[in-house]
């Protein structure tokens, strides 16, 4: 028997030390990343310990949540069911402003008309008591 219900996306779960902080930056609207105290490398995705120098000691920092796309993707099939009822999605490297990479899902009524370096911005999606960050395409000025 079919449903109605949309399924719900896969989200990270809890207890996760090392990226419990980063989820609960992001239940406030909050786009963080790590940097270590002792060598000043930007860390990201969170961990608890600098990919650098392997030291322990981390400081969280906000971005401005604005960056540019490295690699965009789109999906035209997917096999797991929360995405194949929102088909296609666009999915993209993104180099935020602050000196990062993160990969995300961008939000866009066109994903054919991405291209890489163009601007965007962080938004939200609000999947239960998880918000996990996603991108759209920034205003053109």
């Amino acid at each position: 028997m079919a449903s109605d219900i949309e399924p719900a996306r896969p989200v990270p779960r809890f207890p996760e030390p090392d990226t419990e902080p980063f989820y609960a930056r992001c239940r406030e609207h909050r786009l963080s990343y790590q940097t270590c105290r002792s060598c000043g490398a930007i860390v990201f995705y969170p961990r608890s310990h600098c990919t650098r120098c392997t030291a322990t000691e981390l400081q969280w920092h906000d971005s401005e949540g604005r960056g540019l796309i490295y690699s965009v993707t789109v999906m035209r099939q997917h096999s797991h069911p929360a995405f194949r009822a929102r088909l296609p999605v666009a999915v993209a490297l993104v180099d935020l402003d602050e000196g990062f990479r993160m990969f995300s899902e961008i939000i866009t009524t066109d994903p054919s008309a991405l291209r890489i370096g163009q601007r965007v911005t962080v938004t939200w999606i609000e999947e239960g008591d998880v918000v996990l960050p996603a991108f759209t395409p920034a205003e053109e000025c």
